[in-house]
């Protein structure tokens, strides 16, 4: 029988924060002289960027890696700005933001992200929307990665709560399946109404 939700966890990207990352492949393809596909394919490759969001490697060897795949002419900081110009707020992410504002005072609030530390640096000076957050969760930081269901039982060991109790949404449909094999109650993120309406399902007060 499933608990009261006591917990109510958010992914980061393309729910709280929009990402586009077309945005710095194509700056990067113009001073690496690869097609935006070939700079995709060189970033999907796992033994570049898990490393980095796992935490085992620093940014600035992530750089030397990237620099080396891409065969890039540019120092650090120039990889910074265009690394990080990836990010925007829409109308939905403001609603997602008011809504954990709302949820905070009744419910263990959580942020739980696939990111690096490059990423969350900056998104955390540029975007004042982690001020509601009871917990923020990190990849690079706890050395673990989605769908990694380690991640998601250390999340819950983290926040104290049974995975019946916690509610979890995602863009990403692979990270809520391996969130819901362990009991998680766990949801696709498809816009704020919807949201709403999951959360609704799972008697969450959202505050409307």
């Amino acid at each position: 029988m499933a608990g009261k939700i006591k917990a109510v966890i958010f992914d980061l990207g393309n729910v709280l924060i929009d990402l586009d990352p077309r945005v710095s492949a194509e700056k990067l393809s113009g001073c690496a002289n690869k097609s935006v596909g070939d700079i995709y394919g060189i970033f999907s490759r796992p033994q570049l960027i898990r490393p980095f969001e796992e935490g085992s490697i620093p940014p600035e060897e992530f750089f030397v890696q990237v620099k080396a795949a891409l065969c890039l002419e540019m120092g650090f900081e120039q990889f910074k700005d265009i690394w990080n110009g990836v990010f925007f707020f829409k109308p939905d992410n403001r609603r997602v933001y008011e809504l954990i504002r709302r949820l905070y005072p009744n419910y263990i609030v959580a942020l739980l992200s696939n990111t690096n530390q490059l990423h969350f640096e900056y998104l955390r000076s540029e975007f004042p929307v982690f001020d509601h957050f009871h917990q923020i969760l990190l990849s690079y930081e706890l050395g673990l990665v989605k769908p990694d269901p380690m991640i998601y039982r250390k999340t819950l060991s983290i926040l104290r709560v049974d995975p019946t109790e916690a509610f979890y949404a995602d863009d990403r449909p692979e990270m809520i399946e391996a969130a819901g094999r362990i009991g998680i109650r766990a949801f696709v993120f498809k816009g704020y109404s919807q949201l709403l309406q999951d959360l609704a399902d799972c008697g969450v007060n959202s505050g409307r």
